[in-house]
């Protein structure tokens, strides 16, 4: 597909600077899938987005049962970076000092002064086990920090380290005890991913690696958090043409039911936020950039619109009551474009 000239960033690379950088980050992308097949057993489409989240300074919010490899996910993603890992296991008596860090008081010789020590969240890779399990002020502990980087304390304005990316995980099935996330947070996560099953030869698989030998140890294949800084500013430097924007803001559209969208004004109440196309237009961009092109097609962003958007719908009671998922709503909008 041929669309009209692209729209250049400010700061954008010429084509043979981005072609040579697209190429080297193939090649690393390639190495750590193998470093990542040594411990994963499938679940292809959860790791390509999470390494897009990752390079886009997203964030992802994961839905599957208990078992699925999401911590081992995220600890070999880790070491693959060289990145510093940190995981919390959300519970209804979580305070949020215990994500961010508190002031204690430190003696010394016959004075004494407060000093801030750092909670979970200073880190490179945070796992926010079963999110839902903690209450609305435990979560939202992690607005700051997932929108600006940075946590405030006591007053005082903390840089998070870079990158920073959330992956939080939360269990469709067991409902008791659990809070729902604020639309706020929802609206944070770049990602929302549902997490299958393995199959049958998938277990088997897996059965084979986790009842034998211990796990092989991964090798770090980034040589540091740097070149992950790099490629955050080289993705965001992919021109998209004006047209495909024009798809992508026609697509946000659609899912407010004031737009005539059929499909909106029967089972949506409120649509998609502006968030919803900034992510729209990064994850396009970072598959362009996975699958070794320059520029954004159509089918980028008809891609990764599911995981972008269903999670940023609220739904209507007649949706609910049909049973009506949002991806499937996402995906009828998308039929109704096209």
């Amino acid at each position: 597909m041929h669309d009209s000239a692209p729209s250049q960033p400010p700061g954008a690379l010429d084509e043979a600077e981005l072609r040579r950088t697209v190429d080297e980050f193939r090649e690393v992308m390639t190495a750590i899938r193998a470093e990542l097949g040594k411990v994963m057993v499938g679940q292809e489409v959860v790791i390509t987005r999470l390494l897009m989240s990752l390079f886009l300074q997203g964030h992802v919010l994961l839905e599957g049962v208990p078992g699925l490899g999401k911590t081992l996910l995220l600890k070999s993603l880790a070491d693959c970076l060289g990145l510093d890992c940190k995981r919390v296991q959300f519970t209804p008596d979580l305070m949020p000092a215990d994500i961010l860090g508190t002031r204690i008081f430190q003696q010394e010789g016959g004075s004494g002064s407060f000093q801030f020590e750092a909670g979970p969240v200073f880190t490179n890779l945070l796992l926010a086990d079963e999110i839902n399990r903690a209450t609305p002020k435990t979560q939202s502990a992690l607005l700051e920090a997932m929108q600006e980087r940075q946590v405030t304390s006591a007053g005082t304005t903390r840089q998070l380290p870079r990158p920073f990316m959330v992956m939080a995980s939360q269990n469709p099935i067991e409902m008791e005890g659990t809070y729902p996330l604020p639309e706020a947070q929802l609206d944070r996560f770049m990602f929302k991913l549902e997490v299958p099953m393995p199959d049958q030869l998938e277990l088997v698989e897996i059965a084979v690696r986790t009842t034998g030998a211990p796990p092989p140890r991964l090798n770090q294949v980034v040589p540091s958090p740097e070149h992950v800084s790099r490629w955050i500013g080289v993705i965001r430097a992919i021109p998209i043409a004006r047209p495909l924007l024009d798809y992508a803001a026609k697509i946000i559209v659609a899912t407010h039911p004031e737009s005539g969208s059929v499909v909106a004004r029967k089972f949506i109440r409120f649509g998609a936020s502006p968030r919803g196309m900034q992510a729209l237009v990064l994850a396009a961009k970072a598959r362009a950039f996975l699958v070794g092109r320059t520029s954004v097609i159509r089918d980028d962003l008809i891609d990764v619109a599911q995981s972008c958007l269903q999670h940023r719908l609220i739904l209507n009671f007649e949706a609910e009551s049909a049973g009506v998922r949002p991806a499937a709503v996402v995906e009828q909008v998308l039929r109704e474009l096209r």
